[in-house]
């Protein structure tokens, strides 16, 4: 029951950054909120390809996730096992990686998020 929570928990606060990942992509003025703070405004058209990149990304955790909790996509249940760690330790490098980012509205914004994700992940991941 505990995991399957989890799982809910992180499906929807991942879909909540894939959100903001694809407004990203489509020239929301959020730049200062990611890649340090490097971009404010706008993400230039060169650099619009990260965002895309992490929200595809990160979809296909939910996927591993949702599958390794039983609640969804059976048919990979069996290799979930080992890409949910894969999961956990994303999490773990967006945590370090947030914490010291020179954004601290970045910082401010993700910590929290990220955090949530590595926790719930680490839930599911071991059950």
């Amino acid at each position: 029951m505990l995991s399957n929570l989890a799982a809910i928990f992180f499906a929807i606060l991942t879909a909540m950054v894939v959100m903001f990942q694809v407004a990203l992509a489509f020239g929301a003025p959020w730049g200062e909120f990611t890649l340090g703070g490097k971009y404010p405004g706008q993400l230039p058209s060169f650099v619009r390809i990260v965002p895309v990149v992490s929200g595809a990304l990160l979809t296909g955790f939910v996927v591993i996730v949702l599958a390794h909790a039983g609640l969804a996509f059976a048919n990979i249940m069996a290799t979930s096992r080992g890409l949910v760690w894969v999961v956990v330790i994303y999490c773990v490098a967006g945590t370090v990686a947030n914490f010291f980012t020179p954004s601290r509205r970045e910082r401010r914004l993700w910590s929290p998020i990220v955090v949530l994700m590595l926790g719930s992940s680490t839930v599911v991941a071991m059950s």
